[in-house]
């Protein structure tokens, strides 16, 4: 599996507790920081997504 696609797996894990945050005690903060988490996740999703293309091409 795409070392990307677990990179990608644990971004996602990571911002878990700021989410709780956010949503259940409203905390501003951790709104911002799971934007900017969301943010690389994208990037993150996009590699995953080349590195698929890449990798069909090649078969």
């Amino acid at each position: 599996m795409s070392a990307i696609y677990e990179e990608l797996k644990a971004k996602i894990h990571e911002i878990e507790e700021d989410v709780k945050k956010f949503y259940e005690k409203e905390n501003k903060a951790a709104g911002t920081r799971i934007r900017k988490a969301m943010q690389e996740v994208k990037t993150l999703a996009q590699k995953v997504r080349t590195d698929i293309q890449e990798k069909k091409a090649d078969m």
